[in-house]
């Protein structure tokens, strides 16, 4: 994907583009003076053929600049962050299959009274880096890429620091959102644990990163009980990924990401019903979050220490695949008494929290994972989950959760829903029953994170949208990137 010019001008002298925000009912804005495109835009709204509705849009075309976009907010006291979003959308579909290229956005300079300048520019940014995404890989076949002759977009402010890096995080973000919507999207005869390990390592090499990747006979006689019992159905080699940043002191304890990556779910045994099941090559969206969000960090190299950790496997039905009943022993040495074959990501996560804990000893653990239906239930497809056992963590993610308008909503933990994952025969078994599947799914995972500041996102319902429109959403990697950017040193 091609990347952005963007500058800052107090002066702007737009090439061939000018984008103009206007509130109903208040189309006489000064605006239109200030970039000398009242006499143009003026016999368009007296003819009604502008009202500036929300994300109404009206070209006008002239010498200089060779098109004026209108684009109406609606009523100014009613805008919302979802509305002013909706506004920007809007901008870019009109100017799709166009020959606009150097874009003066005036657009930027209108947003909620619950927002600032500095969040207008990310999210502006965002959205033009954002709309030259195409999935188009040689495997779609005949398909025409997508094509737009947007080079360069500024904005009529100057620049300052804060502007700058509001751009910059924008722009990362876009492109890490990008890594893992292609990553997403890609059959997993394509897109295996291989494939994700070797996106690793050019990452690595693109970066500067560290990897590491351990091989199944590495984590089998490290004691990955739990992850290679999920593993031992299928032929694709199973991986454990590990990508370090490191842009803070050395001594400072890295941030630890882990992000599940199944790069295909059948439910092994307790196999899944059949319809909708090509969509399960979405069950490494973690992972691929994972990756993105260093990506991202790699564009903007702040100055913290984060490390990756994605336990990448198939979950295969085979004659050698576990069985409901079976007791495996994971790397903490907890025993589980696996009820449901199906309920295989907490499995893997569990042996990669424990590894990630001993392996760098972090200041914190979140995890993400496509982990549960009963999160879309609860939550549909608008917002994650956020549980965790540091209320601080939480808090801090869902702030910058809504800052990015990339959401979170935070689900309890506690002994009730902990007291399903009883077993007759183990220290605990894989599920709980159908009551709170999201909560005792995190529950399980509480029991691997007691000792470290520990969240975890279940994006089941945000990390892909199905039909007409059925791709990776590459969610939530603005969320973590604000985050992490939060957390500098």
């Amino acid at each position: 994907m091609k990347k952005l010019a963007i500058h800052f001008s107090a002066n702007p002298n737009p090439t061939d583009t000018l984008v103009i925000a206007l509130y109903q009912n208040e189309l006489d804005d000064p605006i239109l003076t200030q970039f000398k495109v009242q006499n143009l835009v003026a016999p368009l709204i007296a003819q009604g053929d502008f009202s500036g509705k929300l994300a109404e849009t009206r070209t006008v075309y002239s010498d200089t600049p060779q098109r004026v976009v209108l684009v109406g907010l609606g009523e100014r006291d009613k805008l919302t962050v979802k509305k002013a979003l909706s506004a920007q959308a809007a901008v870019i579909k009109a100017l799709e299959n166009t020959g606009a290229q150097h874009i003066s956005d005036a657009s930027v300079l209108h947003y909620p009274a619950s927002c600032d300048q500095a969040w207008s520019v990310l999210q502006h940014t965002q959205s033009w880096q954002r709309s030259f995404y195409d999935y188009n890989h040689p495997s779609r076949g005949e398909h025409s890429p997508k094509q737009s002759a947007i080079t360069e977009i500024s904005y009529p402010m100057d620049a300052t620091d804060k502007l700058t890096q509001a751009a910059q995080q924008g722009q990362a973000s876009a492109l890490g959102m990008a890594l893992t919507q292609d990553l997403g999207n890609l059959p997993s005869n394509i897109c295996t644990p291989g494939y994700l390990a070797d996106t690793a390592t050019q990452l690595a090499q693109d970066y500067g990163f560290k990897t590491t990747i351990l091989e199944r006979d590495d984590m089998i006689a490290m004691g990955m009980g739990s992850f290679m019992a999920v593993a031992q159905g299928t032929v694709t080699p199973p991986k454990m990924i590990c990508l370090e940043y490191w842009g803070a002191d050395s001594q400072d304890a890295p941030i630890t990401l882990v992000g599940k990556g199944v790069t295909f779910d059948t439910g092994g045994i307790s196999l899944k019903p059949g319809a909708a099941m090509d969509e399960m090559k979405y069950d490494m969206c973690g992972a691929a979050t994972v990756l993105g969000v260093l990506k991202s960090l790699g564009e903007l190299k702040p100055k913290i220490n984060v490390v990756g950790v994605i336990p990448a496997t198939e979950n295969m039905p085979a004659g050698n695949a576990i069985k409901p009943g079976d007791v495996v022993t994971s790397l903490s040495g907890q025993t589980i008494e696996i009820l449901n074959t199906d309920a295989e990501g907490r499995l893997i996560l569990c042996d990669a929290l424990t590894y990630a804990q001993q392996t760098y000893q972090p200041k914190c653990v979140i995890d993400m994972a496509t982990l549960t239906g009963a999160c879309i239930i609860a939550l549909g497809h608008h917002v994650s989950a956020v549980l965790g056992n540091d209320q601080t963590l939480v808090d801090e993610l869902k702030a910058a959760s809504d800052y990015s308008y990339d959401r979170f909503w935070q689900l309890p933990l506690g002994e009730e829903w902990d007291e399903q994952l009883k077993s007759n025969f183990a220290d605990m078994a894989n599920i709980g029953g159908r009551e709170g599947g999201t909560i005792t799914a995190a529950q399980f995972l509480a029991r691997y994170t007691k000792n470290v500041a520990w969240a975890h996102l279940d994006i089941a319902g945000t990390a892909w949208q199905s039909g007409a429109n059925k791709g990776a959403s590459g969610r939530p990697v603005p969320a973590l990137v604000q985050f992490l950017l939060s957390k500098q040193a």
